[in-house]
């Protein structure tokens, strides 16, 4: 296993920025999700950390030595492409073997890693097929096992499900948690899919534009975003972002902000509240919405679409003063039609405030999530 720390890393291609400032540290063991939309430099920070790219400036350590120089074969990392990268000429076994036989490998080593790899990854009966006789899977599970014979102290997978099927991708995913669990090797996963960083990740970080917007635990990241950008992307179906006002302030760095229509809802807030911008909003996850009965609801709306998921219905209401749909996620199957009016009940606990710059600056009072939050800053970077 192996510990990595990037130090203030820089790179441009041409005038254009790709990763701006990175400063991260990667535990032992630990397996991280880089999640990030299309072009955020994701990829270019993993293809950094295997060597593949050098940075214009910053640091790269592995196991607390300077790698930044050094060849990809001298790091110790093996690395997993989104096409696979196996030679189409050669069979399982001699993709599987090719980077041991590279490195003069006697015949029982490389019998025995590939045999031990062929094993974790359930591929022994496909040894002597060639790539174009494998499905998208077994050519995924050809190409970790290369990576697992090398016996590395890194992995780094970049997209490895994005050409799956949806179907084989969940499996997939149960996969890579599985190996994951066995080998304890530290591993850094890139990915634009925040289900799949969700589902596999001690930690999330999430970038944008070259920059780390936020790293944490996957649930802290999801109850305490640190911007508008991470509450976004982080969930689906999206959260909510609902216009509010500041109103008046309470005992205990509370402020009450008031919703399209007059409610009001206490948040505790981190910033003075003399300098806020009046343009104010609450943020809060289609879930954690709930039907009201109209004295009790702080927003009132009409249904204009509804989302039959099997496992839960989602609700597209519109309420005055608010420009986008409101989702309203409800467990399981519902009878609510398209053009019912509908009262809504916004719970305190379960939103956060965010300024006009999108800054996360308050959120509702709930210990189970503000417990989560600690963590999160006791083990981001």
């Amino acid at each position: 296993m192996a510990s990595v720390e990037l130090i203030g890393i820089a790179k441009s291609f041409g005038r254009r920025p790709a990763l701006r400032d990175i400063d991260i540290k990667i535990q032992d063991g630990e397996f991280l999700v880089v999640v990030g939309p299309s072009g955020c430099g994701k990829s270019t920070l993993l293809r950094m950390i295997a060597g593949l790219e050098q940075p214009d400036r910053g640091e790269i350590l592995i196991d607390g030595e300077r790698v930044t120089d050094r060849p990809p074969a001298k790091r110790g990392v093996a690395m997993v492409f989104q096409s696979y990268a196996l030679y189409p000429h050669m069979t399982a076994y001699e993709n599987m073997s090719f980077g041991l036989k590279q490195a003069r490998a006697g015949h029982a080593e490389i019998e025995r890693s590939v045999k031990r790899a062929a094993e974790i990854l359930r591929i022994t009966h496909l040894l002597d097929r060639k790539p174009r006789e494998l499905s998208g899977g077994e050519r995924q599970r050809v190409a970790i096992g290369r990576a697992i014979t090398r016996e590395p102290g890194l992995f780094l997978f970049d997209e490895p499900l994005s050409n799956l099927d949806a179907g084989l991708r969940v499996h997939m995913r149960a996969e890579l948690m599985e190996l994951h669990q066995s080998l304890g090797v530290t591993t850094i996963h890139v990915t634009h899919d925040q289900v799949e960083a969700m589902t596999l990740a001690d930690r999330i970080a999430v970038m944008r534009e070259g920059r780390i917007e936020q790293v944490g635990p996957p649930l802290a990241l999801y109850r305490r975003p640190a911007n508008r950008f991470v509450g976004s992307f982080i969930g689906a179906p999206q959260m909510n972002f609902i216009p509010v006002q500041p109103c008046r302030r309470q005992g205990d760095g509370q402020l009450a902000v008031r919703l399209p229509g007059g409610a009001e809802i206490p948040v505790l807030i981190d910033v003075d509240p003399t300098s806020l911008d009046p343009k104010l909003e609450l943020g809060v996850r289609p879930e954690h919405l709930k039907e009201s009965v109209i004295r009790e609801a702080k927003l009132a709306g009409r249904i204009r679409v509804v989302e039959h998921l099997g496992s839960a219905t989602v609700l597209h209401i519109h309420c005055a003063g608010i420009e986008t749909s409101i989702r309203l996620q409800i467990a399981g199957d519902s009878s609510r039609r398209s053009g019912e009016d509908i009262a809504i009940e916004v719970p305190a606990a379960a939103c956060t405030l965010f300024d006009a710059s999108g800054r996360a600056i308050g959120h509702g009072q709930d210990e189970r999530v503000d417990a989560e939050t600690d963590r999160a800053r006791d083990h981001s970077s």
